[in-house]
């Protein structure tokens, strides 16, 4: 599956996306909060820094931004104050098309300041929450101004999706809906609606898809059971009655489940290590967006939002998450379950993966025959030097080209899971010729490592990494190790 997914995110960056919503503002006070006040029993913040980032529908448009998408239209109604003017600045730094946006007097941008205090002036505690939104602006003349410039955006082959960001400050109604979703029906563009916690989802009637959590499912269908039964009873329910073709029910810890007229596909999501749950809708919002939008089956695309979601948790607020944070991720899930064992052609296609994220490539290359303590300090010395650890290994007709017919003492599948089993390698690849320069070549090392008795000698593919700006390493060598020493010592000769 990971390969899979790992081609949808290599089509990111073509996507054109509409983004309709209730956009905020997140502000956060850090401070330190060491005293408690002597005028009455509560902390006394000493504020040592200020950050804004964009909330509420906003966040959908800066995760987009992040994954790469070619154009971002945003549609919502600010007030004409401060906060507002930051919204949208904040956006246009992004590269966000902010045109179809309105101003309102008398209107108060939505802006939630988060009072976060610094244990030790590293941990984050948030300690209140203030915040500030309403007045005038969302009846006649706004909402209908708006409902234009929309409507006259969603044309066939404008867009690749719809999203709407439902938080229920009023603008996101029936009769703002329905006939944008009619619109981007005939236009054959899909609309995806992260709903508001609110008990009637009538407005969202004819959507293509929508995303709720587990909670705004069961409010929003007046149910109580919360268990996967009862999750996909209540789904089942909406998607008949208000004509929708999926809906995605995140799940916190337990990842997901996309239920469709026909079918219910549970999506797991990996352990994380969850800091702040906020953001983590937005990020699945525009995740799916970006993902079917890039080919994705929806099954695929809630595969992607569930690790774009969990990655999300891991940070602290809203914060989005990047195209480079979910490929890493899913090259990260791939070495964990141990596939590290591969051939060339897969090898190239792996570490191109990794250079698009800027990782180091480190390459060492041997027979490792009987495993010591000299190989575990080489391949720590690569890992220390880089990011990614690539593992030429002699096939057993290279080794007995090099050592003999008596060698290898292990086969070569043995080596190589060995070798797979060290935390420090990243990709275990055999190769059958003499020497590794042909191997060298194809992986395209930033970094070459070879052991200090190299030193003064000639190191196979030297020129060749040195003629693009690479480097060749000496790792120091522990005395006493090798292969053939061990071999000596079994057989008493040692």
């Amino acid at each position: 599956m990971e390969d899979r997914l790992l081609e949808v995110l290599e089509r990111f960056g073509r996507q054109r996306m509409l983004l309709v919503g209730d956009f905020m503002l997140d502000r956060y006070l850090y401070g330190d909060a060491e005293r408690i006040s002597p005028e009455s029993p509560v902390p006394v913040l000493r504020v040592v820094q200020r950050e804004a980032r964009l909330g509420g529908a906003g966040s959908v448009a800066a995760n987009l931004a992040a994954l790469g998408a070619a154009r971002i239209a945003a549609f919502g109604i600010l007030g004409n104050d401060e906060a507002g003017r930051q919204v949208l600045s904040m956006m246009a730094d992004l590269g966000i098309d902010t045109a179809g946006m309105v101003q309102v007097d008398g209107r108060t941008t939505t802006c939630k300041t988060r009072v976060v205090g610094l244990a030790q002036r590293r941990h984050r505690q948030q300690m209140l929450r203030i915040d500030e939104e309403g007045g005038d602006g969302l009846a006649g003349d706004a909402v209908s101004q708006l409902h234009g410039r929309i409507l006259a955006a969603v044309q066939p082959d404008a867009f690749d999706a719809v999203l709407v960001g439902d938080y229920d400050k009023g603008m996101i109604t029936g009769a703002f809906l329905e006939p944008l979703i009619a619109q981007a029906r005939r236009a054959r563009i899909p609309v995806l609606v992260d709903p508001a916690a609110v008990e009637d989802y009538s407005r969202y009637a004819g959507a293509w898809l929508l995303t709720p959590n587990r909670a705004e499912l069961l409010k929003g269908c007046g149910k109580q059971a919360g268990d996967l039964e009862g999750i996909v009873t209540a789904a089942r329910t909406l998607l008949a009655t208000l004509h929708l073709n999926w809906l995605v029910v995140t799940l916190d810890r337990e990842g997901a489940v996309l239920v469709g007229p026909e079918s219910v596909e549970p999506v797991p999501s990996r352990p994380r290590d969850v800091y702040d749950n906020a953001g983590a809708g937005e990020a699945v919002l525009a995740m799916l967006g970006m993902a079917l939008s890039a080919g994705a089956s929806p099954l695929e695309a809630v595969h992607l939002a569930t690790v774009a979601g969990g990655l999300e948790v891991e940070k602290f607020g809203a914060a989005p998450v990047g195209l480079d944070e979910v490929t890493c991720d899913l090259l990260n899930e791939l070495r964990r379950r141990g596939r590290k064992i591969v051939d060339e052609p897969r090898l190239e296609a792996l570490l191109a993966r990794h250079r698009r994220v800027g990782k180091t490539i480190v390459f060492t290359n041997g027979c490792f025959d009987l495993l010591h303590l000299g190989h575990v300090d080489l391949l720590r010395f690569c890992k220390q030097h880089g990011d990614i650890v690539v593992v030429g290994l002699n096939s057993d007709k290279s080794v007995q080209m090099n050592k003999g017919p008596s060698r290898p003492v292990l086969k070569q599948e043995e080596r190589a899971h060995l070798l797979e089993s060290i935390e420090y390698v990243d990709y275990v690849v055999i190769f059958d010729t003499v020497d590794p320069h042909k191997l060298i070549e194809k992986v395209r090392p930033d970094i070459l490592v070879k052991g200090q008795d190299y030193a003064g000698g000639w190191v196979c593919g030297r020129e060749f990494v040195e003629s693009y700006g690479g480097r060749v390493l000496l790792a120091p060598l522990r005395s006493g190790y090798s292969t053939t020493g061990l071999i000596r010592r079994v057989e008493g000769n040692g």
